[in-house]
């Protein structure tokens, strides 16, 4: 009878269960345990079910972590191992992520390339998402701003793509910071964003926003638009007009989304975007800050969802939000021209436009699963970790309460919490490829050359046997595979990693004898699958307090080999992933005592009743 009214009724089992996972960037466990009583939402779920510490992935890196998740695969399934990968028969960086592939086909047109054919972004990671497996079995899912999904894969699920996702300008976010300081010159800075340098006249001053490059345009010119801004000669307060747009703020104050169009050919085509303001300062020095500029959900220039109209329909129900996928501008505090309080309000704002969007998207879930990602939790810790306890301990607080109003509306859910790893201190940066050169493995064209930040530029090739590009990976120079490779596969390249492993093993700090590196993995030996094209030839896992400096990340080998980190970014997870385990919890026991990030995988299919596929390696958690 029960099986004849649940056929009647058109519902298979799999379509009344409730699944609600909750992806918290960064959470660490310890800090949990350390806060509990501050925490009330996350020490009752808790007590109704179970918490774990979390085994997260080599390295562990948000990429590489929550492309673990989605796929139930190790690095060597899905083909995603750092935030940077390099092509060996260029030596150039590019994004693990996406890559954007142009028109094969255009028409000159004087000054103009008219493109025949379309171009398209393409998402790198490997394998199927499990989000694409419940849809296929008749389960719908709705998945808000997972990591590593933009482009977001197509299916029948409601999807919003999260990390990943680029501003207008196709980077990962470039704020513009205008003064009319004369101490100030127009630059870029290291963190990613730029300084300019305007002209105060009669009160008056226009700022060029910049916009994407000008892909019709054969020079690929910038594209821009002006924001005028009057500034009141008296009060700290000005006028701010773009187009027919006025609005006014006041010192101290941020503006609501401001929506640009930025011409590519007068009349027929421009892009759509949309930035936010703060207004820092207006006397003595005008200080004004203008965010990256945002794809625009209600009209985004590049896919934001499944299906295409989903991202405009929470749009409409709540306005613009933040589509930048780190939308927290830790770089415009770590350029310093932020205080830690500008950029806490800051990350408050994407924080709300987080909550809006949870909000409307469970209001809607009926059945099947719902997974929803917080950000603010990792950028923060970056930032704060280790410092600023209290500060830290507010955003947890937020979260906790994300939390409880979700688990407060749920029903007879499972409810699931977890975070891709924990965090540690950042105290020194260690310049990996100093060391090898110091070692004797990576040569240089002139003994003198220091090459701070232009990369391998005057590496010589010939004298080279590895070398570092990420914030975990260390390359072979092999011969065959690299542009002007010098070791021969085999006994020879085993020869190179047993050596470089000792002796990274065995790196001491100069100034106190602490251990550096406490692990080093070699990815064919310890990952699966056969996605190992882009894979380093050895991961190092640094000691807590240690580091890949951000120059090693692009190539770089600055003096000294090791050096205190005075970056405001003093928290960190790109160690070795024993030291920053993740959390899970849940609103029910977990029979496995050691669990880690592709058993969540299996679990959420074998909520289902979907058994894992052959290429994932996960237990499911539940009894």
């Amino acid at each position: 009878m029960l099986l004849f009214l649940t056929q009647a009724c058109g519902h298979s089992p799999a379509t009344t269960h409730r699944l609600i996972v909750l992806g918290v960037d960064g959470m660490d466990p310890g800090f949990l345990e350390r806060h509990w009583d501050a925490l009330p939402n996350l020490a009752a779920l808790r007590r109704q079910g179970d918490f774990h510490r979390l085994g997260t992935t080599i390295p562990p890196q948000s990429p590489v972590a929550w492309s673990t998740f989605i796929t139930g695969m190790d690095p060597g399934g899905h083909g995603v191992f750092d935030f940077v990968h390099r092509n060996p028969a260029t030596m150039e960086p590019f994004s693990s992520m996406a890559e954007t592939e142009e028109p094969a086909y255009n028409l000159s047109i004087g000054p103009y390339r008219i493109p025949l054919s379309s171009g398209h972004v393409r998402l790198l990671r490997q394998g199927t998402a499990f989000w694409q497996i419940l849809e296929d079995r008749g389960v719908p899912s709705t998945v808000i701003r997972i990591p590593n999904n933009f482009p977001p894969l197509q299916s029948r699920a409601r999807t919003l793509a999260g990390m990943g996702t680029p501003d207008l300008r196709g980077t990962s976010g470039t704020f513009t910071f205008y003064t009319d300081d004369t101490s100030e010159v127009t630059h870029d800075v290291f963190s990613g964003g730029q300084i300019v340098r305007v002209r105060l006249q009669n009160g008056q001053v226009v700022l060029p926003i910049a916009g994407p490059p000008n892909s019709l345009r054969k020079d690929r010119a910038a594209t821009s638009v002006e924001l005028t801004v009057d500034v009141d000669p008296q009060q700290p307060a000005g006028r701010f007009r773009i187009g027919s747009h006025v609005f006014l703020l006041n010192e101290g104050e941020w503006s609501g989304w401001i929506r640009a169009d930025f011409v590519f050919i007068p009349g027929l085509r421009s892009a759509r975007g949309m930035f936010r303001v703060y207004a820092k300062q207006f006397h003595p020095v005008l200080q004004l800050y203008v965010s990256p500029v945002n794809l625009d959900p209600a009209a985004p220039e590049l896919p934001l969802s499944t299906p295409d109209s989903y991202g405009r329909q929470i749009a409409q129900a709540i306005g613009p939000f933040y589509t930048q996928g780190i939308a927290e501008d830790t770089a415009v505090y770590r350029a310093g021209y932020f205080d830690l309080q500008e950029y806490l309000a800051q990350s408050r704002l994407v924080a709300e436009d987080q909550s809006a969007i949870l909000r409307h998207a469970f209001s809607e879930f009926r059945t099947g699963l719902f997974f929803f990602y917080f950000s603010t939790l990792d950028q923060n810790s970056h930032m704060l970790w280790g410092k600023h306890e209290g500060e830290l301990l507010k955003s947890y607080q937020s979260v906790d309460r994300e939390i409880g109003w979700v688990a407060a509306r749920a029903g007879p859910a499972t409810i699931m919490v977890m975070s891709d790893h924990g965090f540690t201190r950042f105290d020194r940066a260690v310049h990996l490829n100093s060391w090898l050169r110091s070692e004797g493995f990576l040569g240089f064209d002139d003994p003198a050359i220091t090459a701070g930040g232009d990369g391998f530029a005057h590496v010589d090739w010939s004298k080279t046997q590895a070398y570092a590009m990420g914030l975990n990976g260390l390359y072979v120079n092999l011969r065959g595979r690299e542009k002007n490779g010098t070791v021969a596969d085999g006994t020879a390249r085993a020869e190179v990693l047993r050596r470089i492993s000792e002796r990274l093993l065995a790196l001491r700090d100069p100034r106190d004898g602490a251990t550096v590196v406490d692990a080093v993995y070699e990815p064919r030996k310890v990952f699966h699958g056969e996605n190992l094209e882009f894979a380093p030839d050895l991961i190092v896992g640094y000691a807590a307090g240690y580091r890949a400096s951000w120059q090693t990340a692009l190539g770089a080998a600055p003096e000294p080999i090791l050096e205190d980190n005075r970056d405001a970014w003093i928290g960190d997870h790109c160690v070795d992933p024993r030291q920053v385990p993740g959390s899970l919890l849940a609103n029910r026991p977990i029979r496995v005592s050691d669990p880690n990030l592709a058993d969540l995988t299996v679990t959420i299919l074998a909520e289902f009743g979907i058994p894992a596929g052959r290429e994932m390696h996960g237990r499911p958690v539940f009894r």
